[in-house]
């Protein structure tokens, strides 16, 4: 009897060790059915196609938060129990066989998944009620309001998403625990089975929050990689959260410590700094009369920019450097804070593709009043604008724009990613990229840049931008993500491959986006008629249309279909193919009391003509047809 008792508790203690050392065995043990019904989305697996297997690993996540919705629908459970973990990865597995197979794709280790990730939840609130207790009512009624509308209307899809953006930025900053249905996938969740009054078996609510169509589209274009059935894999609710989070341990224990120790170094060599402005910055505190005396008492011959925010001078300091000084205009002591706020922001951030700060000015004169002034390095080929639409003479050849494409996203980058916090530039636009002597890029013009606040990718905020350049969701709405700086970063890159303006004008005075008039062309399978014509040293056709489709796919009106722009620098610089562009929804309607109410609370007043002219009501197929536009 003794030796079964031994025996009996020899047993237990296995078994405990099994599930403390190999839980997946104690698990696989105890498996139960998948309470998953994936007969819902049979129809989008049925309409897919890939020509790349990175983008099926993220197909394969938005079509399990599909199912994950109707499952909070009928169970009010974001996630399945932990010992169904096994078999609902075998029922996906089997349902989305058809497209994985091809490719020898095994869910869940070929796409870096963990076979217990799918139950896990997001901050342990795994069902409706723990989800609800979590965010604020207002915010909750604000969701629902947003999104319990039919979704196939572009205007009425990016309000939805816009409002899930901001309830995870605010109420769900995680930590993620898993990278299958992590904070950012929860409220897109909970918005197609609460909030949307059609539900997740609704096709135009499944592409709206999930990007998944069941009508199976394949432009032909030379080959492209284009598929709007397939999503583009690039929400940030679905990005290849590992990788990310290497790159951030990386930056974290690497870069910020090397960059910390190079400041360090710099202020023991410069010794004493009795002129900053903050504690990080090494700026020289010009005299206004050093900087009249640079500028030729700021004559109108040394004039190299105008804008909104005042001109921009050409300035030869003491020494014969050469420099470019931005003076302010209609200043007053008043406003010093937020100049001084603006130059923080400038000299803090140091990177190749970044315009450099020498120093600043800020004097009161007699004469010339209250004076603000930033001296920068000098770009001695001007900016993008004026290669593009000035009268340089000669067209940019392909390795150029090559160049100055790649330059662009990197700073972009860096200010998103690198800079601490984040910094969205709020204005990007051929004028503010300026060109040095190599034709690098630089990212110039912070003056409408604010701060991320930490641990938020949403911030609300009054509309700022140019015409042309200011994705949908801000213009309509004010909502402002980095997302907004992809989308103009999309425009500018189609400028550049292009030579058409930002507004493209007809004949007869009309205007389009060339956002529009690209995708119309790209829809059409004539995705290198993009390419401006004329154009020296073309490289190959496969580059020029990978280069056309990321323009494309930044400049998408639906922000979650956007890229981040860590992610368009790898695909420049790399062999990774472009994600599949997700068809565009119908054009962004906006009413006249929109407009109107997005032009008075625009602080650069540039955003829309004084005739009312929308410019995110974009023109139907047979308009673009008939456009006239080369």
């Amino acid at each position: 009897m003794k030796r079964l008792e031994h025996l009996f508790v020899v047993f237990v203690l296995c078994r405990l060790l099994l599930l403390v050392y190999f839980p997946w065995f104690a698990l696989s043990q105890s498996s139960t059915s998948c309470p998953l019904n994936f007969n819902l989305a049979k129809s989008y697996v049925s309409a897919a196609t890939s020509s790349h297997p990175s983008d099926l690993c993220a197909f394969s996540l938005q079509i399990l938060h599909l199912v994950e919705s109707q499952y909070l629908l009928t169970s009010n459970l974001f996630v399945p129990p932990s010992q169904s973990s096994s078999s609902c990865w075998s029922a996906l597995s089997s349902l989305l066989s058809p497209i994985l197979s091809p490719y020898s794709i095994s869910l869940p280790s070929s796409c870096g998944f963990s076979t217990a990730s799918i139950s896990l939840p997001c901050m342990n609130l795994s069902s409706l009620a723990s989800f609800s207790a979590a965010i604020p009512s207002h915010a909750l009624a604000d969701l629902n309001n947003s999104c319990d509308r039919p979704l196939e209307s572009s205007s009425f899809c990016t309000a939805c998403t816009t409002s899930l953006n901001r309830i995870k930025a605010s109420y769900l900053p995680g930590p993620d625990v898993s990278n299958v249905t992590n904070c950012a996938s929860y409220p897109f969740i909970y918005a197609a089975a609460v909030a949307n009054r059609f539900g997740p078996q609704d096709s135009s609510t499944a592409f709206c929050l999930f990007l998944l169509s069941n009508v199976s589209y394949s432009p032909a274009s030379h080959g492209s990689s284009i598929s709007a059935a397939i999503p583009a894999g690039i929400a940030a609710r679905c990005a290849v959260l590992v990788l990310l989070a290497a790159y951030a341990v990386w930056y974290y224990f690497i870069h910020r410590r090397r960059r910390k120790r190079s400041w360090t170094q710099s202020r023991r060599q410069s010794g004493p700094l009795s002129d900053q402005i903050g504690a990080s910055t090494t700026l020289i505190k010009f005299v206004f009369d050093d900087i009249r005396a640079a500028t030729g008492n700021f004559s109108r011959e040394n004039i190299i920019g105008q804008g909104g925010f005042g001109n921009v001078y050409k300035g030869v300091l003491s020494d014969g450097t050469e420099v470019a000084i931005k003076r302010f205009k209609n200043c007053s002591a008043a406003g010093d804070s937020s100049f001084s706020h603006e130059v923080e922001v400038i000299a803090s951030v140091r990177h190749v593709n970044l315009v450099a700060l020498r120093g600043y000015c800020m004097a009161t004169t007699p004469m010339e009043g209250h004076q603000r002034i930033i001296v920068c390095d000098l770009m001695p080929n001007g900016s993008l604008h004026d290669h593009l639409f000035g009268h340089t003479g000669s067209k940019l050849s392909w390795p150029v724009r090559q160049k100055i494409a790649v330059g662009t996203a990197r700073g972009l980058a860096y200010l998103h990613n690198g800079a601490q916090p984040a910094i969205i530039h709020r204005d990007i636009k051929a004028s503010n990229i300026l060109l040095d002597e190599n034709f690098e890029a630089m990212v110039a013009d912070f003056g409408l840049a604010r701060y991320a606040p930490e641990g938020m990718s949403h911030v609300s905020t009054r509309v700022a931008g140019t015409m042309g350049y200011v994705a949908p969701e801000y213009a309509l709405y004010g909502q402002l993500t980095e997302k907004s700086d992809v989308y103009s970063y999309g425009v500018v890159m189609l400028e550049l491959l292009s030579g058409k303006k930002a507004l493209v004008t007809k004949e007869d005075g009309q205007n389009f986006l060339v956002t529009d008039w690209a995708w119309s062309l790209v829809r059409k399978g004539k995705t290198l008629e993009v390419i401006e014509e004329g154009m020296e040293e073309l490289g190959p056709e496969e580059v020029l249309e990978k280069y056309v489709l990321v323009a494309i796919l930044c400049s998408h009106p639906q922000l979650h279909a956007r890229p981040t722009m860590d992610q368009v620098v790898k695909i420049l610089e790399t062999d990774i193919a472009v994600p599949s562009i997700p068809d565009r929804p119908l054009s962004v309607i906006a009413h006249k009391d929109d407009i109107e109410r997005s032009m008075s609370s625009s602080s650069s007043g540039q955003l829309f003509s004084s005739s009312g002219y929308n410019p995110y009501i974009a023109a139907s197929d047979e308009t673009h047809q008939n456009s006239g536009i080369s």
